[in-house]
């Protein structure tokens, strides 16, 4: 009988290799059954899932898991996933006078959750222009949905989200696209949580092992850039840029220096209160 592996991730075009390696056959064959969970709040949601113990794997915003782990969430990085930086788009409502990125630190946000990366790219973007954004300024939405309509009744001011994901919405001018932000580390990793990191390692190791071979497979595919663009409804001239600026990890690697950029930068933006050790943070594979 297949074991069940939950793998949770957002419903964007980022999470194509791992949709391929599931429907492929290839994860089966390593004697596993996926259970593929959408979260479209993102990575807020996926940390809550994470404490309620509702998935086993996620492909998560980087600076999420980080600040999550160190704030108490019961999980590890496993893996880096997406080793590209995420282009954030930077919106607001289309009747919203607000035109310019530089006049958003003073307005009110929409986030899909706390800890979500549309919670913390602005808090991050903020430090790097010498401004600060206060927690007040916030306002749960839950997922894109519910920012269009905060958005459009000017509730709220501003809103990241991915830049393709949202450019739909933007070409149909049910948005308006004020700037753009990228994010200054790989934008996603995969992340697991504690009880099946100590109870089945070696089947996280099977995962592992087919996500990077079809992400390596993906990347060589003349197909890709077509498979996204009908999947996720993307103009093929969007999707060519997307696809030739992204790079899947295709080992397990995961920069420590990266992970104290990371830590440093939360700290900096007071995300969270100190430094902390990065090797809390990693899966220590040793240990199968």
């Amino acid at each position: 009988m297949s074991k069940t592996i939950r793998i949770g991730g957002v419903p964007e075009h980022y999470n194509t290799p791992i949709h391929l390696a599931i429907e492929s056959g290839a994860i089966e064959k390593e004697g596993l059954n996926i259970e593929w969970k959408t979260f479209e709040g993102g990575t807020g949601e996926m940390r809550e899932a994470l404490i309620n113990n509702e998935v086993d794997i996620c492909a998560i915003l980087t600076e999420g898991i980080v600040s999550g782990i160190l704030q108490g969430v019961p999980a590890k990085i496993i893996s880096g996933y997406v080793k590209s930086p995420l282009i954030w788009g930077i919106h607001s409502g289309t009747e919203n006078p607000i035109q310019d990125h530089k006049e958003i630190y003073d307005k009110k946000f929409a986030i899909s959750r706390i800890g979500s990366g549309s919670h913390l790219m602005p808090i991050v973007d903020a430090l790097n222009n010498d401004k600060k954004i206060d927690e007040t300024q916030f306002h749960t939405i839950n997922n894109l949905k519910g920012a269009l309509d905060s958005l459009k009744k000017q509730e709220t001011d501003v809103f990241y989200w991915e830049k393709y994901t949202t450019k739909p919405y933007v070409d149909r001018g049910a948005l308006k696209r004020i700037g753009e932000y990228v994010t200054p580390w790989p934008c996603f990793v995969l992340a697991a949580h504690n009880e099946i990191i100590n109870e089945r390692p070696k089947d996280i190791s099977r995962v592992l092992r087919q996500i990077q071979r079809t992400s390596a497979m993906f990347m060589e595919n003349e197909d890709a850039v077509d498979i996204v663009s009908k999947r996720f409804e993307i103009k093929k001239e969007d999707t060519v840029k997307w696809f030739h600026a992204t790079e899947w990890a295709t080992d397990g690697w995961v920069s420590n220096k990266m992970l104290k950029n990371v830590v440093y930068t939360l700290k900096e933006a007071n995300i969270i209160n100190e430094m902390a050790d990065t090797e809390q943070l990693v899966w220590n594979r040793n240990s199968i």
